[in-house]
């Protein structure tokens, strides 16, 4: 049996069937996410949102009832059943995670192990501190720019072992919905 062009295509688009991604607050996770699903006409979740579906709360609520462990704990849960499902399922996705879920290490191996594309939105911590800081959104782990920095730091190499890196700072959501594409090698999707 030999394999052909259209065989590796398929192979490739299965397998880019969804899209994961990840960085710290404020790198355009949700942003990007949402711009890339409604182009390649998929489903678009964000980990955060499921989180708060699931437990009838907002994460400020979650963090300020239950502390980061528990928020955590919940969100660690949300990663590991979206990801079965997802696995089970033929459904088209972006997926934008949370920017602390893949501290755990059990997340990180469900992620590896799911071979799903992940892409790694990136920009300085000072770009990154300075959209969070212009969003109307309560951020638990948003304190002074040094212990910004300093999570950043401790985050970054997490991300970046688990995908492809793309600079986002001074690029528009389109424009790193393109490098996405190109990335992985994806056509806009008729629907």
């Amino acid at each position: 049996m030999t394999t052909t062009d259209d065989d590796a295509i398929t192979v490739q688009q299965d397998r880019h069937r969804v899209i994961l991604l990840v960085g710290f607050m404020g790198a355009g996770k949700t942003s990007v996410g949402r711009a890339l699903a409604k182009r390649l006409h998929r489903r678009f979740l964000d980990l955060d949102e499921v989180v708060v579906a699931r437990e009838g709360r907002s994460i400020a609520e979650i963090f300020s009832q239950s502390g980061e462990e528990g928020f955590r704990v919940r969100e660690s849960a949300a990663l590991q059943e979206l990801l079965r499902e997802l696995e089970q399922t033929s459904d088209k996705a972006v997926v934008a995670l949370g920017g602390g879920s893949l501290m755990q290490q059990v997340n990180r191996d469900s992620v590896s192990a799911s071979r799903f594309p992940v892409i790694f939105l990136d920009a300085s911590p000072e770009e990154l501190f300075r959209r969070c800081r212009a969003q109307d959104v309560a951020r638990p782990l948003l304190n002074d720019l040094h212990a910004f920095q300093d999570l950043y730091r401790s985050r970054q190499a997490h991300y970046a072992g688990l995908g492809t890196r793309l600079e986002t700072t001074g690029t528009s959501a389109d424009e790193v919905c393109n490098q996405i594409q190109r990335s992985l090698a994806l056509a806009e999707e008729k629907h």
